[in-house]
């Protein structure tokens, strides 16, 4: 039953709530295929059209936990609208964009895709009852990952028969039918019961500013030089922001982020493990697309036709969608906690397999395959661990900050692995083979810490259990 005094969930209510979070995959799935594309059309080397990555990414940083704060609030509904009308603007923006600059101004429109999700999560729980909430909410968030493997192939159709700049027009009309979902299927008006509190300016603008400054610290870096002023002065502008930050949502009232709701130990790790598998998955999936759609001759390619390209992470989208199937089914037995580290362990498997053997096409499609696995045990059980933790009023900006560190990690992965190609110029739009090699073996670093960290915690939590 839901709460007396809101509205019950109609009939097609998960269906639309589903649907709308598809947008995030959808629009997602633009941005790693399309990046040689992308520098074709604009004449640009592949390191600086990762740029249409980090921009989307880092707006995406930016705009989540403000979305997810505003999701708590009573006018939800009308949030998701107005986000996918922006996602929307964007879409059109980089589909009749003139240059890279104006193309860049739309992908970072669309980063508002990564706040849907959260919005989604919220309200599931405001509008289903307990044991319809928990299927749903697993599925919301796993949604991106398994969506991705229509979005790609999709993406790669279009561009291949007409231009990149269709599979932008796709993703408009698609935006669009998914607003008039949720417009028609989402229960309309204030939540009733929803908490009146007063929204976190300062709070917003001092994360907001942390963000930018250090995901622009890691994207250029290493164009200034890692020793230089400029460098010295942007990494420490970052640091005290995000420390400024924190101070300041500890002794607010009502901070944009719950940071007493987040150091619940289930909470906590969950938002750790967002991180780094965040940052892995964006590096491995970037990095194998680029591999994928490479000439033969730069000695590392597969010469996959941009059409075919997207066919490519079909076994993401099959390997996310078994592992959250296995992850409901398993739950009945086993403690949510533990997919985390089996999660990770899949992926560090995945990222070793692509840091070895790039090269070969079934080794790429394999590691797809359990990349996918990986992220869908992982991100099945990160809602749920947060969604038992925290009172229902308090979900959005938790979940909302989960996604922010998903989309924080993946902004380091996009600016790291551009980083990387950057250091290793090949005069040409392709990368060079000591590039690709260097960027995943970031990858398999950043999914083997993740792992050992997840299994020491498990570890010591048994032991400190059995002692009790």
């Amino acid at each position: 039953m839901t709460a007396p005094g809101r509205r019950p969930a109609p009939r097609w209510f998960v269906t639309a709530l589903v649907y709308a979070a598809m947008t995030s995959s959808i629009v997602s799935s633009l941005g790693m295929l399309l990046v040689p594309s992308v520098a074709t059309e604009f004449a640009i080397p592949v390191s600086t059209a990762q740029w249409m990555l980090t921009a989307n990414l880092l707006v995406g940083a930016v705009a989540t936990p403000i979305m997810g704060r505003l999701a708590d609030g009573p006018h939800t509904r009308k949030l998701l609208l107005t986000s996918l009308s922006v996602i929307f603007l964007g879409s059109v923006v980089a589909t009749i964009a003139p240059n890279f600059t104006v193309f860049l101004i739309g992908r970072g429109l669309q980063g508002l895709l990564y706040g849907t999700v959260p919005i989604t999560i919220a309200l599931a729980r405001r509008h289903l009852p307990f044991t319809a909430a928990q299927p749903t909410i697993s599925t919301l968030s796993v949604t991106v990952s398994v969506g991705m493997g229509l979005g790609y192939p999709l993406t790669g159709i279009l561009a291949a028969a007409f231009d990149l700049r269709a599979a932008f027009g796709f993703a408009a009309l698609f935006v669009a039918t998914a607003a008039l979902g949720v417009w028609r299927y989402i229960p309309a008006g204030p939540d009733p019961l929803a908490p009146r509190t007063p929204f976190d300016v300062t709070g917003a603008l001092l994360l907001g500013g942390g963000l930018t400054a250090l995901l622009l610290w890691i994207s250029e870096a290493q164009t200034w030089g890692w020793g230089s002023a400029t460098a010295f002065v942007v990494l420490v502008v970052a640091l005290n922001t995000l420390l400024l930050w924190v101070v300041h949502s500890i002794r607010t009232r009502h901070p944009l982020v719950n940071l007493r709701v987040v150091r619940r130990p289930e909470v906590l790790l969950a938002n750790a493990t967002a991180i780094g598998l965040g940052t892995a998955m964006y590096i491995g999936l970037s990095i194998a697309s680029l591999v994928a759609q490479a000439p033969t001759e730069t000695g590392f390619g597969l010469a996959v036709p941009l059409m075919w390209a997207g066919f490519m992470m079909a076994p993401l989208s099959a390997g996310s969608f078994a592992a959250n199937r296995t992850v409901r089914a398993l739950s009945r037995r086993f403690d949510m906690a533990v997919f985390l580290p089996a999660g990770a362990a899949v992926m560090t498997v995945a990222s070793i397999l692509l840091w070895l053997r790039h090269s070969d096409f079934w080794t790429l499609a394999i590691g797809m395959l359990l990349f996918g696995a990986g992220i869908g045990s992982g991100y099945a059980a990160m809602p749920a661990l947060i969604a038992r933790s925290v009172a229902v009023d308090q979900l959005g900006s938790a979940v909302s900050f989960n996604q922010v560190l998903r989309t924080v990690g993946g902004a380091v992965g996009a600016a790291l692995s551009g980083a990387v190609l950057a250091a290793h110029p090949s005069g040409s739009t392709n990368s060079t083979g000591e590039g690709i090699t260097m960027a995943f073996g970031v990858g398999v670093i950043c999914c083997s810490a993740v792992m050992l960290a997840l299994v020491v915690h498990t570890v010591l939590g048994r032991r400190r259990r059995a002692l009790q």
